[in-house]
């Protein structure tokens, strides 16, 4: 039943095919990364994944409040709206809901902080920050067009920096002796997530042509408002690209083993997906791509995970 109160929740603002698999992609990145190195730590990894994903929600969950907040005239979201008007739904609800899940997020961050020193403590910073800046944010860049740069590096770069820091850096001494631990950043965790995070990248772009008549009310200059349908498409199809050249890249520059090649195995799910991209421009058409393309990105990420691992 489309206006349940459970089905409000979970298929229509939680959206866990959505939020579970982009949260997950790059942490499998950096635990792949890990386990090369052996410096794998269970714990670490799972209480920074959980606080990740509930941070991730959280944002979710502030963009939806804003958008009906501040947009009420604009439909993008007709089932949200009715559940407002029936009572189903109320904005306060939404705003305590974003709230507790930044407290369950930022939850486990002392004793993360307390293993892993300052910088994890700027990096969970950061990735709040960017979090609630894409939504209810002063600055609220996705306004400005930088939501894709953003997007790129948090879960291309930053998540799995993270998720590797937090296992590599109590290895390698007390961490609160000094700011930074540079033997646990390697280069190649700054490299290894790069085509997960375009991956991830990839499932705002399908948004954005999605909702770009939306957006255009609304003032936001995300890529399909300015440059149209055309540039969003050329733009899914060069992370695509870069994404499946990359282990390429790795193997044949970076010196790792031919395993590295295993993502290329996620290649049969992404042609259709990227037909679907090229050929589709209704909302109705593109909204079951979002979730295809989030799942994509974690089948890559686990395959890379391995791939490094091995």
């Amino acid at each position: 039943m489309t206006g349940s109160l459970r089905n409000i929740w979970v298929r229509l603002l939680l959206y866990p095919g959505h939020t579970l698999p982009t949260a997950a992609a790059p942490v499998l990145v950096g635990v792949g990364l890990a386990v090369h190195d052996r410096v794998f730590a269970l714990w670490p990894v799972l209480a920074g994944f959980l606080g990740s994903w509930f941070i991730h929600v959280g944002g979710v969950f502030a963009d939806n409040h804003e958008l009906l907040r501040r947009y009420p005239r604009v439909d993008e979201h007709p089932e949200l709206r009715q559940a407002l008007r029936s009572g189903t739904l109320e904005l306060r609800h939404l705003k305590s809901a974003t709230i507790a899940c930044f407290l369950l997020g930022v939850a486990p961050a002392p004793w993360l902080v307390y293993r892993g020193g300052p910088l994890i403590l700027l990096i969970g910073v950061v990735g709040v920050a960017a979090s609630l800046l894409y939504a209810a944010g002063g600055l609220r860049y996705v306004r400005f067009g930088l939501a894709d740069p953003v997007f790129f590096l948090m879960f291309g770069v930053v998540a799995e920096v993270g998720t590797y820091y937090i296992q590599a850096a109590p290895a390698a001494g007390n961490v609160w002796t000094r700011w930074v631990v540079p033997e646990a950043l390697p280069l190649s965790v700054f490299l290894a997530g790069l085509p997960v995070g375009a991956l991830v990248t990839n499932v705002l772009v399908i948004d954005d042509i999605r909702d770009r008549a939306f957006d255009r009310v609304k003032g936001w200059r995300t890529r399909a408002v300015r440059s149209g349908i055309r540039g969003s498409r050329l733009q899914y199809l060069s992370l695509t690209a870069f994404a499946y050249l990359a282990p390429f890249a790795g193997w044949l520059w970076l010196g790792y083993s031919p395993w590295v090649l295993l993502p290329l195995l996620s290649l049969p799910l992404a042609v259709p997906i990227a037909r679907a991209v090229m050929t589709r421009h209704t909302t109705e058409a593109l909204f079951p791509m979002t979730p295809r393309a989030s799942m994509l990105s974690l089948l890559y990420a686990g395959l890379l995970a391995v791939g490094l691992a091995l």
